[in-house]
């Protein structure tokens, strides 16, 4: 698991490739990953904005920006998480990604949150050559 906090928002990411979901003979590879986003500080925030840097393993990245997450801009109490599950495909084996959001709190303020950096690692991805 990957984990970051910022201004005692935590964010852990877990990133499961998805073998039934990849054509990985013509070269299409497959992960899911689960975020949670916990607001352990005083105030309640709400997530705005996405952003995303993508980068397989040739290097090549693709940014991906957009509104909220799933389609949601949730609203977290003092206390409270989010949870959610999205998916990313690459042609390569391995990559990895990297991202922030924007938040808001309740006096209008906005501010980036980091999500931290995770590995995308499939099973020929860790394959030693001899």
């Amino acid at each position: 698991m990957y984990r970051a906090v910022t201004r005692q928002i935590e964010v852990t990411v877990e990133p499961n490739f998805m073998p039934e979901r990849s054509a990985t003979d013509r070269g299409q590879y497959f992960w899911s990953y689960t975020i949670v986003i916990t607001n352990t500080g005083a105030e309640t925030v709400q997530l705005r904005t996405r952003h995303w840097v993508i980068t397989d393993a040739t290097g090549r990245k693709q940014e991906v920006r957009g509104e909220g997450v799933v389609g949601e801009q949730p609203v977290l109490a003092p206390g409270e998480r989010f949870e959610y599950t999205s998916g990313v495909p690459l042609p390569t084996a391995s990559g990895f990604m990297a991202g922030r959001y924007q938040m808001v709190n309740e006096s209008g303020e906005r501010f980036e949150i980091d999500v931290p950096t995770f590995s995308l690692d499939s099973p020929e991805g860790k394959r030693v050559s001899n």
